[in-house]
């Protein structure tokens, strides 16, 4: 497996995304199944993990956690503090306090004394940043965390949080089909040399070729609310996932791998992609060894600059899908509705 740099953190090309064996892509495997294949993405050279306490509500921190505690000391484990109260959490988040109890709750779940990347997931408005770079830094200072991280801000909340504790990483969603961070973001990180975690780099699934227009969502599966997978922008957004089935023929690659390369095409951004299969764990995996020249990259951008991208991925989407799966099954009385498993 390659390695590449998240500001001084040496990682595997390509990190494992774990939200997806806990929650938010429909029906999930059995635990047992889950910590085989944590373990065997290992086995195969990644060596970067990524988490959040509000996946599953703490049970995805817990799941990795068990899955990790053999292996902690040869990987790179990162979390993610949420501003907002979950589950019996009584305290005030938002303070210093606050973050020091979330990380601290963060680490016994997942059976480590440390967090190599701790990441503020989504950056609140009644704080500045520069306030949580200060909290951040003190935690870095007692060795709590080795480095921090924040998710889907401008390149301006960069550089100020920067100035006071610099950053580890930015996690923000980046692929062919979601490439808003290009202009601003990206070029600040590697001006800093903050590294960049993406997530959703093959959006979702899509450009794999695997989604077809009669594909179902369902159960917490968030691809049911965003715009991005409606039967209609399936249809629209066919262009692209012919234009990376092509490259992929081209290069004896699989369009999931070429996704990949596009992305890891500058050596301080990783995907982190989620893979519940062997055969997708040794496919994405297998991406860090395609290699897309100078030649080729810029070819597939300038067709991709070409297409006009449909749909999209918003947090308040995300958000309605907890109304929906409530309504399904409960129902307006609150009394559960038989037979609605999914």
């Amino acid at each position: 497996m390659k390695i590449r740099k998240l500001g001084n953190l040496e990682v595997s090309a390509v990190g494992l995304g774990c939200m997806g064996f806990s929650t938010g892509y429909g029906e999930i495997p059995a635990e047992s199944e889950s910590i085989r294949l944590i373990r065997l993405a290992h086995e195969l050279g990644c060596t970067l993990y990524d988490t959040a306490e509000v996946y599953a509500i703490f049970r995805n921190e817990e799941l990795v956690g068990k899955a990790l505690e053999p292996i902690r000391n040869e990987i790179i484990l990162s979390s993610k503090f949420s501003p907002m109260k979950l589950g019996d959490q009584n305290y005030e988040k938002l303070s210093r306090a606050g973050v020091r109890h979330a990380l601290e709750d963060s680490l016994k779940r997942l059976r480590t004394d440390y967090l190599d990347i701790y990441f503020v997931h989504r950056l609140p408005s009644e704080v500045e940043v520069e306030t949580l770079a200060e909290w951040f830094g003190e935690l870095i200072k007692e060795g709590k965390i080795r480095g921090w991280g924040l998710s889907e801000v401008p390149a301006e909340i960069i550089r100020r949080a920067h100035k006071v504790t610099p950053l580890t990483a930015l996690e923000s969603e980046y692929s062919m089909m979601a490439r808003q961070w290009e202009n601003l973001e990206i070029p600040t990180c590697e001006e800093l040399g903050i590294g960049l975690m993406a997530y959703s780099p093959m959006a979702g699934g899509l450009l794999s070729g695997k989604i077809k227009a009669d594909t179902k969502f369902e159960g917490d599966d968030i691809r049911r609310t965003i715009t991005r997978y409606s039967k209609e922008n399936l249809d629209k957004n066919q262009p692209v996932i012919d234009l990376v089935k092509k490259f992929a023929a081209e290069k004896n690659a699989t369009p999931a791998q070429i996704s990949l390369a596009w992305v890891m095409h500058k050596n301080f951004i990783v995907p982190i992609p989620g893979m519940r299969k062997d055969e997708r764990i040794k496919e994405n995996l297998g991406a860090a060894e395609i290699v897309l020249n100078d030649a080729e990259y810029q070819q597939l951008t300038d067709e991709l600059n070409k297409l006009k991208i449909f749909g999209d991925r918003k947090d308040e989407d995300i958000a309605k899908l907890g109304a929906l799966v409530r309504n399904k099954l409960f129902g307006s009385s609150g009394v559960p509705v038989k037979g609605l498993d999914k």
